[in-house]
């Protein structure tokens, strides 16, 4: 619908008369009734943009508003506008209106309808403009609501409560449709348009005392506003009569200005009206003139604007009298408005105008509703303030008391407005607070003050908490808190600050300190930076050290073993220069044996290397001292210090009876190395290690690591190892001396043993010997025995030579026996064995074939002689076209039968409303017999209509018309190939259009995925489509929660319905029917319905009133025990139901559909993409939404409406049942979202560990969910797949659901198909225009003549026809761009010419030559081709093009092969230097898929089979329904035919007067005095106990059961009567209502009523 505003002159008004025609009086109806559907389209959207003004949000579109309003949502929100104190948004039920987008109305949305009528009774709206009830829910009379609507905001303006509302008659547009819609809709009701244009004129009468005066009052005002005169003006308006309020003298002119254009707009708009449409007699005189209402509205709204002005310049001066007085000025009606605030109103006025302008860009006016807002807030600020000051005394009293109790209790006060404090460390908080409150300078510390170190002592005891748990985590955590104002903190240093806090924590807790304080932490965090920084330092030297002994420079390297950071120990300058070698030696070595020529020293290594360098310095200076004094005393000749020296220096053990020998044995040697050199240095070297060198000076007694410059060592004198070795020799040989002499007897026995031994030796070897000639001894004897043989063999030759012929004769005969022996024994042998032999022949057959399909199947390049034995798999059997038509035809049958059980389902739920409006007598008996017969008639005939194909129309025999029938083929081939079409047209279209085309043509298109192929592709449409919501829609990760995803609504609708029903029902069915069947188990976790249910049980045990009140909050029912005690009982039973419901989900995580998981698996990962930063878990909530919440959850909630169990025909579940797996699916979906119970659950919250635990199992089920393989690995499914299947894709499609589809194509061209070479576009193109019903069906399909033409044509739009889906674009001849084709036919012909020519390879076949009998053969195979291809059915054909060249000459396929495949191999797809061997890949390829195909074929036939089977048992559980709504029909007949005495109803619906008598019933008669005593009557308003006798109640029987009249009656006098339903009654009691109102006064007990009529009238 498209709006414009224009003046107010230049449109003519709709359906008035602008031209001569004269119209009949027919015509000029319809006329009238497009004029009255007009205008309230006006009264419409003049509604809908005044209550969007005062809700600030959008409503829906004009000619849905009446629908949208239904629920009461958008008028109870205007309530709240208007009367926040009687309607709040807790009152509103469904505020979001979630409940009602998911499942539609429920009756507790006519709550908001009632909380709308008590707010504008609130405020004194008259009644008289009030709509009932049912005329918003049931919508009887939606345009009383709207009539009521204007009246409200009229009376509004007048208060000053709201804007006034426009008049857009003739100012806004609509279309032809819309009105005609309208019109249509009006008819339905069957009322009486409300005069929209008198409402002011109601107002004025229904509100004023003296209707005359106020009229004559009005008008004065009206002819004064006419005049322009100001002063006239003012004084009418003071005029008593007029009862105008706030008018103020001051303000005439502005008065007469505002009510000046008022009155010029309200007399363009009923020019506007007129054009002679109404007569003079019809007129309003309000029409032209401003109503009281009106005048007292635009006085309001220019008082309310000059006290603004006054309230916004104070706050641009900040003038604090001034604001105080605009604020209290009666025009703005403000509430609490405290003198003692006016401060703190300025300031946050201030701010807010403030932020107000820095948003807008310029200055602007604060108006009415946010100065109120600003205000409350400002008297909330200040209230919170005083409280905040009495608190913070109160904490500074108990921190002096020193009592950690009271000050805990003080400090967590709300009112003290602090931080979090732990109870626990209540203790800490006094001491703390307390050396805080010593250390202030006036003993008393400030709310800022307390503020900041409780958060601090809080964040303290957190982390003392975090430590005494050792949890690493949090201690880091708790050291990042800002609040807990730690310094130099480092971030790589937490690990360490934490280990050394658990340390300190440990020792404090022995010593008897509960808590590190702050102090303590942050000594510990400089104590640790310290450690780090020295650590840094000394790492740093150990870089410095090592380069050093890279340079080999020993004072370098000395220089930095000295820094003072590296700690080293020991260093001492004098032996810098082996501290180079030693160190320099230790790092070669460790690169050599970490094989890292990149290694360093480490500090340890380095200190082991000073330390071994002292001591070898420290062992050469003890043996150069030895070395020289021995030396010295060699030289001497005296061998007194020898022997001291030995010990001492060189650590020797000697001998003291060898000194002689030693001292003998030195000076020998020195003397051989004596020379005459009197020149000789003091120098002698001494080799540590035996690879360092050291110098000594042995009369300076100086050593060194340095070889002295131009001195040469000693060499006449005996070094430290000369020394050594000739000492221990000499001590060697002094011990072995006397080690002879002590075992002189082991010594004899062992040369004794030695002798023996070479005795023995002796003695083996001879024997050795002797057997190693052996074999020369045998020959010896053999040489012998040989010629004894040979003589004797010559001998007998002689003998045989003279008689040969003889000898031949024996041996032909012996032969000839033994070869017959021989081969009767193997012939015998081979016929005992037959079995085996076979067996053993067909396990080599078979190995050797099964070896060729391994290397078909496993090898990577699989011979072409291998390829050759397996290619006749390719050929398809009589078997296969049995099984794809047996497969076409089932599916065929799911399809119809899915799209009849819906329709039947549509029209029994339809039925069921019908019968349960005709229980309420909604309606009559004759709507619902005639429903029943179009029923019927459907049932029967409905598959025949569904199934029926016009000859004469699209499939017709024409070209034309197949022609077009092709052009759809092809069109809704691409359309299901290539899913971004339609993921795009989805969200073209409005939600409720792309949900109704989604559950019509895309789920036909794709047969509801009833085969692998059709299911794959469906998987892409949802996961294109997905894809594209979430990248075009989703803003939050949480939209797709609090939204209604479509695609997410498609895919759970998917598989919840034919598809996944089965599934669903094998998943919950077990444990859903163990939780109803279990009749003792009552779950009831509602405090106030168990409290009710407790109090309606003793009630009805009783029979009398019980003294408990009927309306409790939840805090009051749970202080009664027995309540208490039941809910405990619940919440048990509800746990141990919630087990078994779990246990089965998460067992049968394999029988969940493939398509839920899969998509699940894109959810994860989209959102992902999209919101890199979203966490696991927030993912699997998403996941968890998806896989329980919208999948399973509504099957546990109503197993009956998911066909999860099987109810009987007019069988129900009973309400206990209902609410027990609500519970439960209650429990199971806060567990999947991780949603504790809380605020109004909070009697709940024993469980909430419970559900802590079961997310965490959740959470493994949605991870283990979202784990399967992709489309293609699961279905095995390519691009070459629709090429190689036997049969062509068929959709079963019904007319209507074409056309539709083609106007939709049409209509969102542009967005779907936005490059103009794009196929869709080429497609469209050849297609046309939409064509209509009757040129699908064929001319004469309907006679011209026929009346009901249009009702026909509308039920044959229902026809269903059949489409072979094909490619348009397949490869033609002489066309090269389809190279995916030209590579299929390729191989077809290489398949052809290798199953009659062998070959090692491809190239070789193709250049060879072929046999004649080659071409005998290949023409033997195409014959038989050609006959199977004449017997295929026409829906599994090949392409034309494919059947030619099959027909083709051996040697023709050969060169069309060659030329073929030079074209792949020019696009790169085969290669001519691997001889072809792609294409033989492909081929393999193509056999190995043949065979999954048809395993995967079988798979579905039994598939299909038991869907079929299915979707039987619910046609047949349909039909019982309707056999039992037959039967119940037929009961009412009887019954009314029986009891009615003067109506009879026929089948036909026609009436028939009787004239029996009515029978008399028995009333039941009782005084409002005895009812009172009984309980029933409860209170009377405007009437006093005492005045109950004089009230008498008539209660008699209707004419139907149940249904009761009460007339109330008065000293006698009748007052009122009502009509009173039994049923009415049991539903109230359902719902838990305790108390219902009669006649609008009476207060009656409803179970005790209920109680009372069952007593009297029924026996019970």
């Amino acid at each position: 619908m498209h709006h414009e505003e224009l003046a107010p002159l230049q449109r003519p008004r709709y359906g008035s008369i602008v031209d001569d025609e004269r119209l009949s009086a027919e015509e000029m109806d319809e006329r009238r009734r497009q004029n009255i559907a007009y205008e309230y389209l006006c009264h419409l959207e003049e509604a809908k943009r005044w209550m969007e003004v005062c809700l600030e949000e959008e409503l829906p579109a004009t000619t849905e508003l009446e629908e949208g309003l239904r629920n009461g949502v958008y008028l109870a929100k205007l309530a709240k506008f208007f009367a926040p104190n009687v309607v709040s948004d807790k009152k509103i039920y469904d505020v979001e209106q979630a409940r009602y987008k998911r499942s539609g109305l429920h009756f507790r949305h006519t709550d908001n309808t009632v909380q709308w009528l008590r707010a504008m009774e609130s405020i004194g709206l008259p009644k008289i403009f009030y709509p009932e009830t049912t005329d918003v829910y049931d919508r009887k009379n939606i345009p009383r609501m709207i009539y009521c609507i204007h009246a409200l905001s009229l009376y509004l303006f007048k208060l000053g409560l709201a804007p006034q509302i426009q008049d857009l008659l003739g100012k806004v547009d609509f279309t032809e449709e819309e009105i005609s819609n309208m019109r249509k809709e009006l008819e339905k009701y069957g009322i009486q348009m409300p005069s929209f244009s008198k409402i002011g004129g109601i107002l004025a009468s229904e509100l004023s005392v003296d209707e005359a005066a106020l009229h004559a009052a009005v008008i004065a005002i009206n002819e004064a506003i006419e005049k322009g005169i100001a002063e006239q003006t003012i004084v009418t308006l003071r005029n008593p009569n007029a009862m105008l309020l706030n008018v103020d003298e001051e303000l005439a002119q502005d008065y007469q200005n505002e009510l000046f254009e008022a009155k010029r707009r309200k007399e363009s708009n009923a020019r506007l009206k007129v054009n002679g449409a109404i007569s003079e007699e019809e007129r309003d005189v309000y029409e032209e003139l401003l109503t009281q209402a009106e005048i007292q509205g635009n006085i309001n709204k220019i008082n309310i604007h000059i006290a603004l002005v006054q309230v916004n310049e104070a706050i641009d001066q900040q003038d604090e009298v001034a604001l105080m007085a605009g604020l209290n000025r009666t025009a703005l009606s403000l509430l609490e408005v405290l003198p003692q605030n006016s401060s703190w109103y300025l300031m946050q006025l201030c701010n807010s105008k403030e932020q107000k302008m820095q948003i807008a860009g310029v200055p602007n006016m604060l108006d009415k509703s946010e100065i109120q807002n600003e205000v409350s807030v400002a008297n909330a600020e200040a209230e919170a303030h005083k409280l905040k000051l009495i608190a913070v005394d109160n904490i500074n009293t108990t921190i002096r008391n020193c009592d950690p109790s009271k000050t805990l209790v003080a400090l967590m006060k709300p009112e003290a407005q602090l931080p979090v404090v732990h109870p626990f460390a209540a203790v800490f908080y006094q001491t703390e607070l307390f050396n805080l409150q010593q250390q202030n300078a006036v003993n008393y510390l400030a709310h800022d003050e307390l503020s900041i170190a409780v958060e601090m002592l809080s964040a303290v005891v957190l982390l003392n908490q975090a430590l005494e748990n050792k949890d690493l985590l949090m201690i880091k955590n708790h050291l990042r808190t800002p609040c807990i104002g730690f310094n130099n903190l480092e971030e790589e240093n937490f690990q360490r600050y934490a280990d050394t806090l658990l340390s300190i924590k440990s020792e404090a807790s022995s010593q008897g300190q509960d808590y590190l304080s702050w102090n303590d932490i942050q000594n510990c965090i400089d104590m640790v930076n310290m450690q780090i920084k020295e650590e840094n330092e000394r790492i740093i030297a150990i870089g410095q050290i090592n380069e050093a002994i890279d340079q080999g420079n020993p004072e370098k390297t000395l220089e930095t073993l000295l820094l003072p950071t590296a700690k080293l120990q020991d260093v001492k300058p004098v032996n810098a220069r082996h501290y180079q070698d030693v160190l320099y030696h230790a790092k070669a070595q460790k690169c050599k044996e970490s094989q890292d020529e990149s290694a360093l020293l480490w500090l340890d290594e380095i200190q082991k290397g000073i330390n071994d360098g002292n001591n070898d310095i420290k062992e050469a200076v003890i043996l150069a001292v030895g070395t020289s004094v021995i030396n010295k005393s060699l030289e001497k000749g005296d061998s007194q210090p020898i022997l001291m020296i030995l010990q001492s220096k060189f650590g020797l053990r000697v001998i003291p009876e060898c000194a002689e020998n030693y001292f003998r044995n030195l000076s020998e040697a020195k003397n051989m190395k004596a020379r005459e050199d009197s020149n000789e240095s003091p120098w002698i070297k001494l080799v540590m290690k035996n690879m360092y060198d050291y110098y000594y000076n042995v009369e300076t007694e100086e050593g060194t690591c340095d070889a002295p410059e131009g001195v040469v060592p000693k060499t006449s004198w005996l070094t430290g190892e000369e020394i050594q070795s000739i000492v221990g020799q000499v001590t060697a040989n002094y011990n072995r001396e006397q080690l002879w002499l002590a075992n002189e007897n082991l010594i004899v026995q062992l040369q004794a043993r030695a002798r023996g031994f070479l005795v023995r030796k002796n003695y083996q070897e001879r024997k050795a010997y002797l057997q190693s000639q052996e074999p020369s001894a045998i020959k010896i004897q053999a040489f012998w025995k040989g010629y004894k043989q040979r003589k004797s063999y010559i001998d007998r030759l002689k003998v045989l030579q003279g008689n040969v012929a003889a000898i031949v004769k024996i041996q032909s005969w012996v032969k000839m026996w033994l070869a017959k022996r021989s081969y009767r024994k193997r012939l015998q042998y081979f016929k005992d064995h037959n079995d085996e032999i076979v067996k053993i022949q067909a396990f080599l057959r078979a190995n050797k074939a099964r070896e060729d399909y391994r290397t078909l199947i496993g090898a990577e390049n699989p011979p072409l002689t291998v390829l050759r034995k397996f290619a006749y798999l390719l050929d398809q059997s009589d078997l296969d076209f049995q099984e794809e038509l047996e497969v076409t035809r089932l599916r065929e049958e799911v399809v119809t039968k899915i799209r009849s059980n819906q329709q039947l389902e549509k029209d029994l739920n339809l039925m069921d409303i019908k019968i349960g409006l005709l229980v309420k007598n909604r309606i009559t008996l004759q709507d619902v017999v005639l429903h029943s017969k179009k029923l019927n008639k459907k049932s029967k005939s409905q598959l025949e209509e569904m199934v029926m194909v016009d000859k004469q129309g699209i499939k017709g025999l024409s070209k034309e018309r197949r022609r077009k029938l092709e052009a759809y083929q092809h069109l809704f081939y691409l359309l299901q190939t290539n899913p971004t079409y339609l993921a795009k047209l989805i969200f073209q279209m409005p939600q409720n259009k792309s949900t109704k085309f989604m559950d019509t043509v895309i789920f036909t298109l794709y047969n509801y995925a009833s085969n692998q192929r059709e299911e794959y592709l469906l998987l892409k449409l949802f996961k294109t489509a997905l894809e594209e919501e979430i990248n075009s829609k989703v803003d939050q990760i949480q939209d797709i929660v609090t939204g209604n995803p479509t695609v997410i609504k498609m895919v759970v609708s998917f598989n919840r319905g034919a598809r996944g029903q089965n599934t669903l029902r094998q998943l919950l069915a077990p444990v859903v029917k163990e939780i109803m069947e279990d009749k003792s188990l009552i779950i009831n976790t509602s405090p106030v319905d168990v409290y009710k249910s407790w109090v309606n049980q003793l009630e009805m045990q009783t029979g009398e009133a019980s003294k408990l009140p009927y309306d409790v909050t939840t805090e009051q029912a749970l202080t009664h025990t027995e309540v208490v005690n039941k809910l405990e009982s619940s919440i048990q039973s509800l746990r141990a139901v919630t087990d078994k419901v779990l246990t089965t989900i998460f067992s049968s995580l394999n029988m969940m559909p493939y398509g839920m998981r899969y998509i699940a698996k894109v959810l994860k990962s989209s959102l992902h993409e999209k919101f890199p930063d979203a966490t696991e878990d927030e993912l699997l909530k998403i996941v968890g939404n998806l896989l329980y919440y919208r999948y399973m959850n509504p099957a546990i909630v109503a197993p009956d409406g998911f066909d999860i169990i099987d109810i009987t025909a007019g069988g129900q579940i009973h309400p206990d049942q209902r609410r027990n797996l609500g519970c439960v699916a209650k429990v199971l979906q806060h567990a999947a979202s991780n949603k504790l119970f809380e605020g109004e659950s909070e009697h709940l919250s024993s469980m909430n560990t419970y559900l802590s635990q079961t997310y965490q199992k959740f959470r493994i089920f949605f991870q283990a969910a979202c784990d399967v393989p992709e489309p293609e690995e699961k279905f095995n499914i390519d691009e070459y797949s629709d090429m190689v299947t036997l049969s062509k894709p068929v959709i079963y499609i019904s007319i209507e659901e074409i056309i539709n589809t083609h106007s939709l194509l049409l209509e969102h061209q542009d967005a779907i198909a936005t490059e103009p070479n794009d196929l869709l576009n080429e497609l469209l193109e050849g297609l046309g225009p939409v064509p209509d019903v009757e040129s699908f069906l064929g001319e004469g399909a309907v006679d011209p003549n026929d009346p009901n033409r249009a009702s026909t044509l509308n039920q044959l739009a229902k026809t269903e026809i059949s489409l072979s889906l094909t490619s348009k674009y397949e490869l033609r001849e002489g066309e090269d761009q389809d190279l995916k084709s030209l590579m299929i036919k390729t191989k077809r012909l290489i398949v052809d010419v290798i199953r009659t020519q062998p070959g090692d390879t491809l190239l070789e076949i193709l250049e060879t030559p072929a046999t004649a009998q080659q071409e005998s053969e290949h023409l033997k195979l195409a014959e038989k081709r050609a006959i199977l291809d004449s017997k295929t059915p026409e829906k599994m054909k090949h392409s034309q093009s494919i059947f030619e060249d099959g027909q083709l000459p051996l040697e023709q396929k050969k060169r069309k092969i060659q030329r073929n495949l030079r074209t792949l191999e020019q696009a790169g797809l085969v290669s001519s230097a691997t001889k072809y061997q792609e294409i033989i890949n492909e081929i393999a390829k193509d056999i190995r898929n043949q065979r999954r195909y048809r395993h995967h074929r079988k798979a579905e036939l039994v598939k299909l089979q038991q869907t079929l089977n299915a979707l039987n048992s619910k046609t047949t559980f349909y039909e019982e329904q309707i056999n039992y709504y037959n039967t119940y029909i037929k009961t009412c007949l009887d019954n009314l035919t029986r009891k009615n005495s003067r109506r009879s109803i026929k089948v036909d619906g026609k009436e028939e007067v009787k004239g029996s008598k009515k029978l008399k019933q028995t009333s039941l008669k009782y005084t409002a005095a005895r009812l009172h005593e009984k309980g029933v009557i409860l209170e009377i308003e405007d009437l006093q106990t005492n005045q109950f006798k004089n009230v008498m109640f008539d209660i008699t029987p209707g004419e139907e059961v149940g249904d009761f009249e009460i007339k109330a009656k008065f000293l006698g006098v009748e007052m009122e009567k009502v009509q009173l339903h039994f049923q009415d009654l049991l539903q109230m009691q359902y719902e838990g209502v305790a108390v219902m109102k009669m006649f609008d006064k009476a207060k009656v007990n409803v179970n005790l009523l209920i109680f009372l009529l069952n007593k009297k009238f029924y026996g019970k």
